[in-house]
């Protein structure tokens, strides 16, 4: 936790740095906001800004927007004057903490900022296997690519063998590329020299040499522009980087980690990805399964982030009910994790009694998880159509297709119009490939269920 303290405050904010640095934060202070920029700039970084409330927030706010530096900001003040406070927050302050400062409050904010030491939740075996490959893999200096579906914790993964590596007392930095317009990246990434570019207003220190002694997160490393690969490549394999509009190679000690949420493969086959930069990201693969394909973590995260909410709400803990818990089981969560966090912080929120009922889990519409799922027979028929894609290899297009159609039709019993509407396609499509299985001789579910399986009629 690297926290930079820009104002005096006649010595309060210094009482402020020795809890923070007692609670094992890294403190530096600046006495105004230039002096603050020319630390950002520095690479020395910070996790978070305590603020003089004194200081022109606003105009802070704006010079960091401008120079694109992204840190939350904590205005400190000493007394309690609403008024300033309600300014600060409309400033861009994300809380007003009054001084002499309260130790609890100080660890609180400092808990809230920072997830460094996270430990992973999981239950499932599934999950169990993921977090075992990265322990052991966390103490080497191998570059890692971790991967899976949005939602499903990757960044959580990437810090968790960062805390576990021999680089855990250095800092942890990470880069959403696919956040970053593709012509600010570069300079996000090594940065830039003074007059590099209209709005270089002076040299700025990049993630690379931020990183330095630590650990790089390349968060949707898939969503860089192809041209800067090469130029991370280079960086990762030489272990120097050019700022821009520089002409002084800088070296840089880092180790990297990687996300992406997209097959890096197919993205090497589609031309948007370079083959030798995939290489020399996937030394080690994590992937991580999406929520449905580990069932017995939903409970233990789910327990989590009711005791987490409720904590930050000074709500009471309550217990899911057993309906509750049969809804949260039952949902197939395409946002993975995340999405399962924000119901349960709505179900936290929402709920009275003694425990939270299935009133409570509800989707992000308002509607209640359990009714905004499909049917029976159509949920049935999604879940054969996992069931048969899950295993292609060594068959063909035209085979893979016939089976999925064929056991959706099943699912479906017999109806050709859910059918239709479920694979995606045509009544007048589906008919004409079910008359050229039966042509072929392949039995064709009756309609809506009635007899056998019938042979040369669709």
């Amino acid at each position: 936790m690297r926290l930079l303290i820009i104002g005096t405050l006649g010595g309060q904010l210094t009482v402020a740095s020795k809890i923070a640095m007692d609670k094992g934060a890294s403190v530096t202070h600046a006495a105004s906001i230039e002096q603050g920029l020319a630390v950002l700039r520095a690479g020395r970084g910070a996790d978070l800004l305590m603020v003089d409330v004194a200081i022109e927030i606003h105009d802070l706010v704006s010079k960091l927007e401008a120079e694109r530096i992204h840190v939350p900001i904590v205005a400190c003040g000493v007394t309690n004057d609403a008024r300033a406070a309600v300014r600060a927050i409309h400033a861009g302050a994300k809380e007003y903490i009054p001084l002499p400062p309260d130790p609890d409050l100080i660890a609180a904010v400092l808990a809230a900022v920072t997830q460094d030491t996270r430990d992973m939740i999981y239950r499932d075996d599934a999950m169990a296997a993921v977090v075992k490959l990265a322990q052991q893999v966390a103490g080497s200096e191998a570059s890692v690519l971790i991967t899976g579906e949005s939602g499903t914790g990757k960044e959580v993964l990437a810090r968790f063998v960062h805390s576990r590596s021999q680089r855990a007392k250095k800092p942890f930095i990470s880069v959403n590329c696919a956040a970053i317009p593709e012509n600010l990246l570069e300079s996000e990434l090594f940065g830039h020299e003074k007059g590099a570019f209209t709005g270089a207003l002076g040299r700025r220190i990049g993630k690379f040499e931020e990183a330095d002694g630590g650990t790089l997160l390349l968060d949707e490393i898939s969503e860089m522009d192809v041209r800067l690969q090469a130029k991370l490549l280079r960086a990762i394999q030489e272990r120097v980087i050019d700022r821009v509009g520089g002409n002084k190679p800088v070296p840089v000690d880092i180790r990297i980690i990687a996300t992406s949420n997209r097959n890096l493969a197919e993205a090497v086959r589609a031309g948007t990805f370079r083959e030798d930069l995939m290489f020399r990201l996937n030394v080690v693969n994590l992937k991580i399964p999406p929520l449905r394909e580990r069932p017995a973590d939903i409970p233990e995260l789910a327990t989590y982030f009711i005791k987490k909410y409720s904590e930050a709400n000074s709500l009471p803990v309550r217990p899911l009910s057993v309906e509750a818990r049969r809804a949260l089981n039952a949902n197939r969560w395409p946002g993975n994790v995340r999405e399962l966090e924000n119901t349960l912080h709505r179900a936290v929120i929402l709920s009275t009694g003694t425990e939270i009922g299935v009133d409570g889990i509800l989707s992000p519409d308002g509607a209640r998880l359990d009714a905004s799922r499909g049917t029976g027979v159509a949920e049935q028929a999604v879940m054969a159509a996992e069931q048969v894609t899950r295993n292609l290899v060594g068959r063909t297009v035209a085979e893979v297709e016939r089976d999925l159609i064929l056991e959706t039709l099943k699912h479906c019993l017999g109806n050709r119009t859910h059918a239709a509407n479920i694979l995606g396609i045509s009544i007048r499509t589906l008919r004409n490939k079910l008359n050229e299985y039966s042509a072929d001789g392949a039995p064709i579910p009756p309609p809506h269920g009635g007899g056998e399986p019938m042979r040369g009629a669709a």
